[in-house]
């Protein structure tokens, strides 16, 4: 096993955002978020497109800075280069090299996660298998199709056996039947105590997750189980209750 940096491993969130915003000229894209992602939770975030989530995930990962507010991941400030090795990030634009293989990507993506020889090979074919692209990683990525290249970024992020997993969108493109089993693993790694953080517009997926921040317009309008969310909205699908909660929002506003 390569060594993960010197973290707290108390009883810190494995994320905490506190007074979040973030602006883009005289645009707000996030306005005062607060939130504390317990650890082994898999948390989703579901809002429309343009209503924050991206943002958020950039600001949790260190991609990005909050103009106001304090972000801390599994105890530590962010952002700090040393937290990389941290967590698994999948982003919406598949980040891969075009003229390597799939095997070739994911064995570039090891190294740099500090996997090697027996290792890195074990872990390349555990995840290829999980994203069904075992008969595709000697094919050059460039000829992957749309959904291939998600498969193939999921499995980067999986790669190194991260405590903390960030997915932005990770199931779009991605066919009915292979989006079921990713769901279904990602259950598997969150009772194992793997923090998973979901952005997702789909609501059954939505429904899969043990809590849910909805998103809109840059704020975030309710944080609790579908369950929950249901219930204090009065509505009986996520769908419902998101219509209902967006409302409520807006008269607020």
């Amino acid at each position: 096993m390569h060594s993960l940096p010197n973290i707290p491993l108390a009883s810190a969130p494995a994320v905490e955002l506190k007074g979040i915003s973030r602006h883009f000229g005289s645009h707000t894209v996030l306005q005062n978020i607060s939130i504390a992602i317990p650890r082994g939770q898999l948390f989703g975030l579901l809002g429309p497109s343009g209503s924050g989530k991206t943002t958020l995930i950039k600001l949790m990962t260190g991609i990005d800075r909050a103009d106001e507010g304090t972000v801390a991941m599994l105890g530590e400030p962010m952002p700090q280069l040393k937290m990389l090795q941290a967590f698994g990030y999948m982003a919406q634009a598949d980040a891969l090299y075009a003229e390597l293989t799939g095997k070739q990507n994911l064995a570039f993506f090891g190294a740099m996660f500090g996997l090697k020889g027996t290792i890195l090979q074990a872990r390349i074919q555990r995840v290829a298998k999980l994203v069904d692209l075992t008969d595709h990683l000697n094919k050059q990525t460039s000829a992957y199709s749309g959904g291939m290249k998600r498969r193939l970024s999921l499995a980067v992020a999986l790669l190194h056996e991260p405590q903390l997993l960030v997915l932005d969108e990770p199931t779009v493109g991605i066919d009915p039947v292979l989006r079921q089993s990713i769901w279904k693993e990602l259950s598997a790694l969150s009772k194992q105590g793997v923090t998973i953080i979901v952005t997702t517009h789909v609501m059954d997926e939505a429904e899969k997750c043990d809590r849910l921040g909805l998103i809109r317009g840059g704020k975030l309008i309710a944080v609790d189980t579908p369950k929950g969310i249901m219930e204090q909205s009065g509505s009986t699908t996520i769908e419902e209750a998101f219509i209902a909660f967006g409302q409520a929002g807006g008269e607020e506003a």
